[in-house]
């Protein structure tokens, strides 16, 4: 990493946590982005004190002390996760082709910026990629064989993608209502019961009944079943699950916090580029499953304890 010069844009998307946008930025200070586009979102007008914290994690993007373009895409009022994470990705991608891209929670070993520039350059022209990941739920998969391999399974928490990709994601997800659409999706995942699994967070994201930006952009990937490059060792540690969080409040939870690794260069491809369905089942099995399991548990015993 010594003779490693970034060249790759990096996107940062930061609210109200200065805490932890200040550990993710001095990671990115590291690799020193010739351009570093953010994305900022306003504060909500019933939450006490949050239009000082907005403006502190904001305040950090002036530190910028490198040889760096930086643009700004703050807004005034609170848009939620939806609707400003994906407008945001609307302007960067109507500026450049290609990003590294960070939330203000996912702290990144600085190997996983060589990671993404030097993939999103391997793979840039061939479609069934669609996306690159620094996250791995299993902590190590294969490593001592490969330096990554093919998931159907799109993880955020630090990503890259291209603008080839950007531009097929639709946030009102309108492809979901067409049960040809759900077949495709179903016969890509493959397996009846991570199907139901996903199908369930997949209808909430489609009905509004979330905030999320992301799950449609897994639905545009299994739709096109479009393969995530994701890394044989874990490149993330998501900090945000806490209750300030928005989607991750859990601190128990065992996704929170995971260790870092360092990834090894020069990189080592897998063999063929197909997607790891074993990989694919056990992160179901370790994740989604157990966590879809908990979920029920504690709806169920609300529903004994209101019954009381």
């Amino acid at each position: 990493m010594n003779n490693f010069q970034l060249k790759t844009p990096v996107v940062f998307i930061i609210f109200n946590r200065p805490d932890t946008t200040y550990k993710v930025f001095e990671v990115i200070r590291k690799v020193k982005p010739p351009k570093l586009f953010v994305i900022a979102d306003g504060p909500r007008v019933d939450r006490s004190g949050e239009a000082e914290k907005c403006a502190a994690a904001r305040a950090i993007i002036d530190h910028v002390d490198w040889d760096c373009e930086v643009l700004k895409n703050f807004s005034d009022l609170n848009m939620g996760c939806k609707g400003r994470v994906s407008s945001g990705l609307d302007w960067v991608f109507n500026r450049i082709e290609e990003a590294i891209i960070l939330e203000d929670d996912c702290l990144p070993h600085p190997t996983f910026f060589r990671f993404c520039e030097e993939l999103l350059e391997k793979y840039r022209d061939d479609e069934r990629v669609m996306t690159i990941t620094g996250t791995n739920l299993l902590g190590e998969w294969k490593s001592n064989l490969q330096s990554y391999h093919f998931s159907y399974y799109f993880n955020c928490w630090g990503w890259a993608t291209w603008k080839r990709v950007w531009k097929c994601y639709d946030v009102d997800m309108k492809l979901w209502s067409e049960p040809e659409a759900q077949k495709r999706v179903g016969d890509v995942i493959a397996d009846k019961k991570q199907f139901l699994n996903r199908k369930r967070l997949l209808d909430a994201a489609y009905f509004g009944n979330n905030n999320s930006w992301a799950y449609q952009f897994f639905f545009m990937c299994l739709l096109y079943s479009g393969m995530s490059i994701t890394p044989s060792k874990n490149l993330i540690s998501n900090l945000g699950f806490t209750e300030e969080g928005t989607n991750t409040k859990l601190a128990k939870d065992k996704r929170a916090n995971m260790p870092l690794h360092s990834m090894t260069f020069p990189l080592k491809a897998p063999v063929g580029i197909a997607v790891d369905r074993e990989h694919d089942y056990r992160r179901y099995k370790k994740v989604w499953e157990k966590s879809l399991s908990k979920q029920i548990f504690r709806q169920t015993k609300g529903l004994f304890i209101s019954s009381k």
